[in-house]
């Protein structure tokens, strides 16, 4: 199976990108441990401090899985965190080419 690359956009609620930002930054230190995870990286957008991008790298679609699907701290986000996010903006799933 080949490796996977995620990169999710999401955008925070006017006023609540310090809450999205602690919140994701959590997320980003628990997910880079994942068995399977290769890179779990956050930016913010210098341009637009709403925006935050995430760059995930995984050994293979199973890890993503199960990280997406069954860990704590994105269950944690999805039940606390969402509620500071206005949009997803984009979900893009990646297979590397060269």
């Amino acid at each position: 199976m080949p490796e996977l690359h995620l990169i999710a956009v999401l955008y925070a609620k006017d006023g609540k990108e310090q809450e999205v930002r602690r919140d994701l930054t959590a997320v980003s230190e628990a997910s880079g441990k994942e068995d399977g995870n290769i890179r779990y990286n956050l930016f913010q957008d210098r341009n637009d401090p709403r925006r935050f991008v995430i760059l995930e790298h995984w050994r293979d679609e199973a890890a993503q899985d199960r990280h997406h699907n069954h860990s704590d701290h994105i269950r944690h986000f999805h039940d606390n965190g969402d509620r500071n996010v206005e949009s997803r903006e984009a979900v893009y799933v990646l297979e590397k080419v060269v």
